[in-house]
């Protein structure tokens, strides 16, 4: 009698590439009616591909031409490209939530290590930030979509306590103290002043942080010159991702030019981790660090 064949086992993750779509359609700035219109499926079949349920090569090509991507990228074999914040933040919410260890660089300090004081400032230094011709800027919706996906990540975070490691450059932070949480340096007097001492919080905050080390916190200084893009990698049992990003939400934001690019590489993921640990044998840690960062303080005032 013959054996029955082995059951076919499908070497798509068709959990992340649901995820995929989803970043790349809030990054178009699409709701899923707009696909679902532009596709001639319905909305519900929408949500189900984006929840990870099969679907058809066909429909797929016809996603990543209207989501401005390639078929590759969509299935994840090569390199995603995200050429707006707003679908890279998503993505990162996405990977955030399956990792138990983050390893990051962003400027001037990681988003998941701010204050609740940071986003608010946040939405005025983007507005600031913006092209003052008429329609030359992100639509204001967007950046509150951008800073509803930030405030789920902080809170995710918060709620859960992945362990990540934040790298911080002391030049980088320098300058963010000088400048304070602006979008453009032009400001009123007194609103330079007030964001001037948002910054000098922050950098406390970090300096406390530091101090008390919580158990999922570890955060070394740089007094060195740090990569010109900021990156986060992301691992668990599961999985290794890594996220190179050219968007920057320190003093003078920009969340409108540039190319993020997350990927699997395995090349790409060690090349970072590598990068990660020469960096980090070198940083000022602990209280060490959280005195660098006081004695900053005390020397721009």
């Amino acid at each position: 009698m013959t054996a029955a064949p082995p059951a076919f086992r499908s070497s798509i993750d068709y959990a992340a590439l649901g995820d995929r779509l989803r970043a790349y359609r809030i990054g178009a700035s699409l709701l899923a009616e707009d696909v679902a219109e532009q596709l001639g499926i319905s909305r519900a079949v929408v949500y189900r591909m984006e929840k990870g349920e099969i679907v058809k090569i066909e429909t797929l090509e016809r996603l990543a031409t209207l989501l401005d991507t390639s078929l590759a990228s969509l299935l994840g074999v090569e390199v995603e490209y995200y050429a707006t914040a707003l679908g890279l933040f998503e993505r990162m919410r996405q990977l955030e939530e399956n990792s138990d260890r983050i390893l990051a660089h962003f400027e001037p300090i990681s988003l998941l290590l701010t204050s609740d004081d940071y986003l608010p400032h946040l939405r005025e230094m983007l507005l600031e930030a913006s092209p003052r011709s008429p329609g030359k800027g992100p639509k204001v919706s967007d950046i509150d979509k951008m800073l509803e996906i930030m405030a789920e990540r902080k809170a995710f975070f918060e709620k859960r306590k992945p362990q990540i490691v934040s790298l911080i450059g002391l030049r980088e932070l320098e300058r963010f103290v000088h400048t304070g949480l602006v979008g453009r340096v032009d400001l009123p007097a007194r609103i330079r002043a007030e964001r001037v001492l948002a910054a000098r919080r922050e950098v406390t905050r970090i300096a406390d942080l530091m101090e008390s080390e919580p158990f999922h916190v570890q955060i070394g200084l740089i007094d060195d010159a740090m990569p010109a893009s900021t990156f986060q990698l992301f691992t668990s049992a599961r999985h290794a991702v890594l996220a190179v990003s050219p968007f920057r939400l320190g003093e003078l934001p920009n969340v409108r030019n540039g190319i993020a690019t997350v990927t699997a590489s395995p090349e790409a993921v060690r090349m970072h981790e590598e990068m990660i640990e020469r960096l980090w044998k070198s940083a000022y840690k602990g209280r060490t660090g959280a005195q660098h960062l006081r004695k900053l303080l005390e020397r721009i005032q």
